[in-house]
């Protein structure tokens, strides 16, 4: 089964569009974890994957979040992924974007060796940093395009000589790599929703993930507008506003809450 289906399937089997990002940080994790288990984040991570997998379409585990804890953390994120149940997906956050041999190596380190369903990528060095992620039909790659972080406007918001953004012309490329290969997406940030329907129509055929809703600010009302087509290709990822929701023994009573909160949310709109 590739990407497509199976995030299909999960969609259909849940109800929900709903991806819950699993951001690890010591600081961030309920005081009674740290001090009364030998394995905190795993405890964290299996409390909030329980509390939520009828609920989402997919996960998505930051790697930096593990990879900051070392050759433990590494450990963690492939204890982690067993976890998940096998039919509902899992992108993997890298923001990969290196020249060919590189960018292969990655590929085969998030696809071969993790197994994950799908990556992000970073596309400032062009198609021969995607491609080599592409070429694995059975997985998905998102593409940053438009992102929700501050400083994203000091590249992606740049125009060119054609009169239209930078990001616009990642669209363009994302529209050609997906028709090329069938399974690449976009990164679409939730804080720039006056900007979806600029680059609505080269991304008609793509995932679009979506993520900078609850603790950015972004809201999927501003997103899923009345005039918004293939709703369902549209993908909400939450991470802090649910598996930190609340830092007391029933953080993951909360969650649970929480992530029914946006599913709903989501689902009235589409």
């Amino acid at each position: 089964m590739n990407f497509t289906q199976k995030i299909k399937e999960a969609q259909k089997l849940n109800n929900s569009s709903l991806i819950v990002g699993l951001d690890i940080d010591i600081d961030k994790l309920p005081a009674h974890l740290k001090e009364e288990e030998t394995e905190p984040f795993f405890t964290f991570l299996e409390e909030i994957i329980n509390a939520t997998k009828d609920h989402v379409c997919a996960y998505k585990p930051n790697i930096a979040f593990f990879e900051a804890l070392g050759v433990y953390g590494l450990e963690l994120l492939e204890e982690t992924l067993a976890l998940i149940p096998e039919h509902i997906p899992v992108i993997l956050d890298v923001k990969r974007g290196d020249i060919g041999n590189t960018a292969q190596k990655y590929a085969i380190a998030a696809f071969d060796e993790l197994k994950v369903d799908a990556v992000t990528l970073a596309p400032y060095m062009g198609s021969d940093s995607i491609v080599p992620f592409l070429e694995y039909k059975d997985k998905y790659s998102f593409v940053l395009v438009l992102t929700s972080n501050k400083s994203s406007t000091e590249l992606e918001m740049l125009k060119t000589d054609k009169g239209t953004f930078l990001f616009q012309e990642t669209a363009s490329l994302v529209n050609k790599w997906n028709t090329a290969y069938g399974n690449c997406g976009a990164v679409m940030g939730a804080t720039n929703p006056d900007h979806f329907g600029l680059v609505e129509s080269d991304l008609s055929e793509s995932y679009i993930l979506v993520p900078g809703i609850g603790t950015q600010g972004g809201k999927v009302s501003d997103i899923l507008t009345k005039d918004r087509n293939n709703k369902r290709n549209y993908l909400f990822n939450v991470s802090r506003d649910i598996i930190y929701a609340s830092s007391g023994k029933d953080f993951a009573k909360i969650a649970t809450e929480k992530a029914i909160y946006y599913k709903n949310e989501i689902n009235t709109y589409l």
